[in-house]
């Protein structure tokens, strides 16, 4: 089966800006729009709606996601246009557009959550059309409950969606996508200053870290199932320490060099713990079919050991992968966030 290509939110308010300005140079609502892609590609999009509004003009595009699972599949891209004095192009987040609040990202805080890319598409669509100076009001209407289900909060962008993309093209189920986002939050971190962050897969983690240690959330880093991408990167910023947190249904993966922790791309956790409980007691242990019931079948004392010995063995994996540079501690949790096991310092986080 062929999946279906799809547009970035860049695309839509490119499109929407030109349908705009287009209406507003020559008074005729265009019922489509051609726009160039960053590679050259030239694509035509409907517009959905297109008229004039206190002297200025408005257009709207739907966006079209293609097979992708894209949050913002279907929304409503809104681009408003004024002529400005001079000549330049002058950006503004509507409804549903985030404002960029933290140093680390690709755009300077203060201004609208619309990357370089985008940007620089609206005024070649803008310029298609007229040399003089626009600004340019971006919307989606929604965007700030579609935002919530995003990176965006976490990466300092309050009060809505990033226009994001880089080609203009969504691609099905990019992996891309995703990683770039995990990666901007290792950048937000570092220009925030921290200088030892914690590594978390998800939501679950991240409730142990702030329930368990001295930390707030601006050092809380979720990783997803990256593993061996955001270490990596983790190794090339200025970093001077790294916690490892998390549940040994994802982390004890990585003692058997499975650095993408999803259930499609891993094997199970099972496995491996149940192979340390059985050395570190040296004894067989009560079979279970999950992470968490192998921890519940011992008793508190036996918990610690397996614990400890699974926590040091991953302490171990991850220094051997991104060098000794970098200080690492490990930190094992149950479902409820409590410690199963620890290795290296954690002074620092306590």
């Amino acid at each position: 089966m062929i999946l279906r290509t799809g547009y970035t939110t860049g695309s839509c308010a490119a499109a929407a800006a030109k349908a705009a300005v287009t209406l507003l140079c020559d008074g005729v609502a265009p019922e489509s729009v051609e726009i160039a892609l960053p590679e050259g590609n030239r694509v035509r999009f409907p517009v959905v709606s297109c008229c004039m509004h206190e002297g200025m003009a408005e257009a709207s595009v739907c966006k079209d996601a293609g097979d992708d699972p894209d949050v913002t599949h279907q929304a409503t891209v809104v681009a408003r246009v004024a002529f400005e004095e001079g000549d330049g192009v002058q950006f503004v987040a509507g409804e549903g557009v985030g404002t960029v609040t933290k140093p680390g990202l690709s755009i300077v805080p203060g201004e609208p959550a619309i990357n370089p890319v985008p940007r620089q598409m609206i005024r070649q669509a803008i310029r298609e059309v007229t040399a003089r100076g626009v600004k340019i009001t971006v919307s989606i209407p929604g965007g700030c409950e579609i935002a919530a289900r995003t990176f965006n909060p976490r990466l300092g962008i309050a009060g809505g969606l990033s226009i994001i993309g880089t080609t203009g093209i969504v691609k099905p189920f990019s992996a891309p996508a995703l990683t770039a986002s995990l990666a901007c939050a290792l950048d937000v971190a570092a220009a925030c200053g921290v200088c030892a962050p914690v590594l978390v897969p998800g939501n679950i983690g991240e409730r142990a870290a702030l329930k368990n240690l001295r930390v707030d959330a601006d050092k809380i880093v979720q990783v997803s199932n990256h593993w061996g991408f955001m270490l990596d990167e983790a190794s090339r910023r200025p970093f001077e320490r790294l916690l490892v947190l998390g549940h040994p249904g994802k982390l004890a993966k990585l003692v058997d060099g499975e650095w993408d922790t999803h259930s499609s791309s891993s094997a199970s956790a099972v496995g491996v713990v149940s192979r340390f409980a059985a050395e570190v007691l040296a004894d067989p242990i009560s079979e279970s079919t999950t992470v968490e019931g192998i921890f519940e079948s011992l008793n508190p004392e036996n918990a610690v050991q397996v614990g400890n010995a699974l926590a040091a063995a991953i302490r171990q994996t991850i220094t051997a992968r991104i060098g000794s540079e970098k200080t690492i501690a490990v930190a094992l949790i149950n479902l409820a966030g409590d410690f199963l096991g620890t290795a290296g310092d954690l002074s620092p986080w306590r």
